[in-house]
């Protein structure tokens, strides 16, 4: 079969953690073809399909010249067996344009993975609304009153923009108050944009649990990311330290109740951010730790994700 995946520009890609570098070696390793290009790559013109630029790769297996490109030619969607959408955020207008070209590529005969009308659906931050009886509380709003309103109930809570990745844009406001107001006014605009305000889950300290669904199954080892000295960020790219474990019976619990329910609708792999027994967010777009997953606990995700990925394909 033959593989394409929109993502970031490989020259880009830290091999040694990247998830969708995981995926092209397993893809690879068990004979499939690999082929790449940017969303800045697709187009459509009335009368043609939904094609684009794409570079045929070879992965070489050296850690510095990783890759091959071994052609460079335009072709339709359509043509590939799956094309993978692993763009990573910010979940922007281009994102959502890329989107529906992409669903037009589907409407044409493309295999999309994941599905972009359910990318769209499912933005990572208000997705947890849907399943609220696992999640702590929270508050999504642009009105300051109702956010000061919030801090006085709970006293310690995270802010946070609905369009960050990586930790951006986050902040802890204790019981004292302190730099509410600014912290508002600099995430909400003055009340142009809406954000989510989440009661502080003292848990972090233990981790920040990345729990990857594939296929609606829970892989068995979830990565907690463990905030390191002063920092209430656990994202491994604000500086968390990432340490693999079994799933928890709460893990296991949220994962199995959400799992089947978003695979159904064309979310072939999702990954769950669980602190202290409490859902936070669900990453659809690019979710990662496939790499230091497998490599701290010899379970290997990225033979699971293909595996899935060519059981959907043969259906």
């Amino acid at each position: 079969m033959h593989f394409l995946f929109v993502a970031d520009p490989i020259e880009q890609f830290k091999i040694y953690k990247d998830t969708t570098f995981s995926m092209m070696r397993e893809a690879q390793r068990r004979g499939h073809a690999v082929s790449v290009c940017e969303p800045r790559d697709l187009g459509w013109q009335r009368g043609r399909p939904v094609t684009a630029r794409v570079r045929a790769i070879t992965l070489t297996g050296s850690p510095d010249d990783w890759f091959r490109e071994t052609s460079v030619h335009e072709r339709p969607l359509h043509a590939f067996d799956a094309v993978l959408m692993r763009k990573d955020p910010p979940f922007d207008a281009e994102y959502i344009y890329a989107t529906h070209l992409l669903e037009q590529a589907e409407r044409e005969g493309a295999r999309v993975i994941n599905k972009p009308r359910a990318l769209r659906d499912h933005p990572e931050k208000l997705a947890i609304m849907e399943f609220s009886e696992f999640t702590t509380p929270t508050l999504v709003t642009r009105d300051a009153a109702a956010v000061r309103a919030f801090h006085a109930e709970h006293q310690d809570i995270i802010l946070k923009p609905l369009d960050g990745m990586g930790g951006m844009g986050i902040f802890r406001v204790k019981a004292d108050g302190l730099n509410l107001g600014s912290i508002i006014e600099t995430l909400n605009k003055d009340g142009a944009q809406t954000i989510m305000v989440q009661r502080f889950v003292p848990e972090i300290a233990r981790g920040d649990k990345r729990v990857l669904v594939i296929g609606g199954r829970p892989v068995p080892f979830s990565l907690a990311r463990i905030p390191q000295g002063s920092e209430v960020r656990g994202n491994l790219a604000a500086g968390g330290k990432g340490v693999a474990q079994p799933l928890t019976d709460d893990d296991r619990r949220i994962a199995e109740a959400i799992g089947p329910v978003l695979a159904q609708r064309g979310l072939l792999l999702i990954g769950l951010d669980v602190i202290g027994g409490s859902l936070t967010e669900i990453n659809v777009t690019s979710p990662t730790c496939f790499q230091e997953i497998t490599e701290q606990t010899g379970f290997d995700v990225p033979a699971m994700f293909i595996d899935a990925l060519e059981a959907q394909l043969a259906t």
